[in-house]
C-alpha cells in the first residue's frame, strides 16, 4: 500500500511539473512536443497519435504520431472508435491493452478526448503501451482526465497565439507596403505638379 501511494504521489508530482511546462509556452510546436513527452513518460505509451479538430473542415487531423505511421491523416467526428470518442466526449478503453505489436491505427486500445468544458478540440489515440505496462490503472484514468484538460487548454492557447501572431505579421507587412506605396505616390504627385507648373 505504501509503494502504491508512493507511486501515485510520484505520478501526480510528475503531472504537476508537466502541466507547468505545458502552460509555460505559447509555441504550438513545443506544446505538441510536451504533450507527446507526457504521454510517453507518464502514460507509458509506445505508439500513439495526437489529433486536433480543424475548425474549417470540421474533421480530426493527425497533428503528430509516435511509434506508428497513421493509416490516414483525417477522420470525421463520429467515424470509428476515435471519431465516436470525440463526438461523445467520452474516453474509450479496450478490454485488453496487451498486444505484441501496435494495433491498427483505427482500432486503438484507448482514446482520450481533449476537452475544454463541453468543447472537444482533439484526442489522444493510443495504439500500444510500453512492454512493462500490462493494464490501465485507476491512477492512469486520473492522469488521463487531468491530461485531457491541461493538454486541451495549452494546445488551444498556443494555436490561438500562433494564429494571432501570423495575422499581426501579415498586417504589419501590409502597413509597410502601404507606407512605401504612399511615399511613392506622393513623390509622383509632387513631380507631376512641378511638371504642370513648368518648374
Amino acid at each position: 500500500e505504501y509503494l502504491r501511494m508512493e507511486e501515485q504521489n510520484n505520478n501526480l508530482g510528475n503531472l504537476f511539473v508537466a502541466s507547468c511546462q505545458l502552460h509555460s509556452t505559447l509555441d504550438y510546436g513545443e506544446a505538441v512536443r510536451i504533450v507527446q513527452d507526457i504521454v510517453i513518460n507518464l502514460i507509458g505509451a509506445e505508439a500513439f497519435h495526437l489529433l486536433t479538430l480543424n475548425d474549417r473542415t470540421g474533421r480530426l487531423e493527425v497533428e503528430s504520431s509516435e511509434g506508428q505511421e497513421p493509416a490516414r491523416r483525417s477522420i470525421a467526428p463520429g467515424e470509428g472508435v476515435i471519431g465516436r470518442a470525440v463526438q461523445t466526449g467520452q474516453s474509450f478503453f479496450a478490454p485488453s491493452v496487451v498486444c505484441p505489436t501496435a494495433t491498427a491505427f483505427e482500432e486503438p486500445i484507448a482514446v482520450i478526448p481533449l476537452r475544454i468544458k463541453n468543447s472537444v478540440i482533439g484526442a489522444i489515440s493510443i495504439n500500444k503501451l510500453l512492454v512493462q505496462k500490462k493494464v490501465f490503472t485507476a491512477m492512469d484514468h486520473e492522469l488521463f482526465t487531468l491530461l485531457a484538460g491541461h493538454a486541451a487548454s495549452a494546445l488551444l492557447a498556443a494555436r490561438l497565439y500562433s494564429t494571432s501572431q501570423r495575422k499581426l505579421s501579415t498586417l504589419q507587412g501590409l502597413v509597410e507596403i502601404l507606407k512605401v506605396n504612399t511615399a511613392a505616390w506622393g513623390t509622383v504627385a509632387v513631380l507631376g505638379a512641378k511638371n504642370i507648373a513648368g518648374i
